[in-house]
């Protein structure tokens, strides 16, 4: 089941998991100079080696603009890999656990995603599909620096690991700001849901691994796994104290009210309010399927409404639309 349909360890928090592995190929540049036949070369290696696996592969010039912008919604490719389709390619599982996107910044970019905190699972799963494509491939490596890739940020393991966090209560107590400068000092990284330079929406923050050379990737995981494990018993025990606010609980259910009887919601406004819905859903005093939230953030976005509905609606069109559906869901 798609990771934004589904809960796992500490959901409630922790929303999804991500593991992504960057290799190259020794017989090819690095993207950034590759020509279009050989970046199709590449496409069909990847595609022959792992043509027993449950992959769709998905010549990425084959679709619409609404169905690619979707699939960076639902963080199945980054939005870098959309804004310029031409030669690239995209190994897709059937329930979007499994992307591999060719020809972004460097030739692979293998992608695992899950729900809840699911680390070690995502890494295994990544680490298969790397051992197979790496016995018929010849990556490039360096005895002392291990995989080399295009942005000298990623060489070494060449992993990024990260967390999806819903941290409201957090930064409701002004946490956030010495949070991040903690976890800097750790290796780590938090930051707006789509990683870098990308603004925070609706309290979900990303939390993610910045060293990759000198450390293996079992220490990275481990690392990150526990570092997001302190940052998710902080957050139950501030959002403990904070439903005991009068004001906050008004604001919960205020953004309840609003979900259920709205007749236009903006993308912003669904994010904004189901953040309070979230809160007050982990504490008991809500009675909605958690799960269903974090599905109407995904699937209520404007392109993959766009790409659902097999046309091109307004944004007004899409506000009534998103509306009807919350309500439909909620009530």
């Amino acid at each position: 089941m798609n990771w934004y349909r589904n809960l796992a360890e500490q959901g409630d928090i922790c929303l999804s998991t991500r593991v992504r592995l960057a290799r190259n190929i020794t017989q090819y540049p690095f993207p950034a100079r590759l020509s279009a036949e050989q970046k199709r070369e590449v496409g069909e290696a990847v595609r022959e080696i792992l043509k027993d696996e449950a992959l769709q592969f998905i010549d990425m010039t084959s679709l619409s603009p609404a169905q690619t912008v979707s699939l960076a919604e639902k963080h199945l490719i980054s939005p870098e890999f959309a804004c310029d389709t031409q030669g690239r390619s995209l190994m897709l599982s059937e329930d979007e656990d499994i992307s591999i996107m060719i020809c972004e910044e460097d030739h692979l970019r293998i992608q695992t995603i899950l729900p809840g905190l699911s680390l070690d699972e995502a890494f295994t799963q990544a680490q298969k599909l790397d051992e197979k494509l790496g016995s018929r491939l010849s990556y490039a490596f360096h005895s002392q620096l291990g995989y080399l890739t295009q942005c000298p940020t990623n060489i070494g393991t060449g992993l990024r690991a990260s967390v999806m966090l819903h941290l409201p209560a957090l930064k409701e107590k002004g946490a956030l700001h010495r949070l991040s400068t903690t976890v800097a000092k750790l290796g780590l990284t938090l930051r707006g849901s789509y990683g870098e330079v990308s603004e925070v929406s609706g309290d979900v923050y990303q939390l993610s691994n910045q060293v990759t050379l000198g450390i293996s990737e079992e220490a990275a995981i481990k690392n990150l796994n526990s570092i997001a494990m302190q940052i998710i018993t902080q957050e139950k025990q501030a959002r403990a104290a904070l439903v005991k606010d009068d004001d906050y609980l008004d604001r919960i259910y205020r953004a309840y009210g609003i979900l259920k009887s709205a007749h236009k919601l903006t993308t912003n406004e669904l994010i904004k309010l189901i953040s309070f819905v979230r809160v007050g859903v982990s504490e008991g005093i809500l009675s909605i399927p958690a799960e269903k939230l974090k599905e109407l953030t995904v699937t209520l976005q404007p392109a993959t409404l766009n790409a659902a509905m097999n046309k091109a609606l307004n944004q007004s069109e899409r506000d009534v639309l998103r509306a009807q559906r919350v309500k439909e869901e909620l009530l």
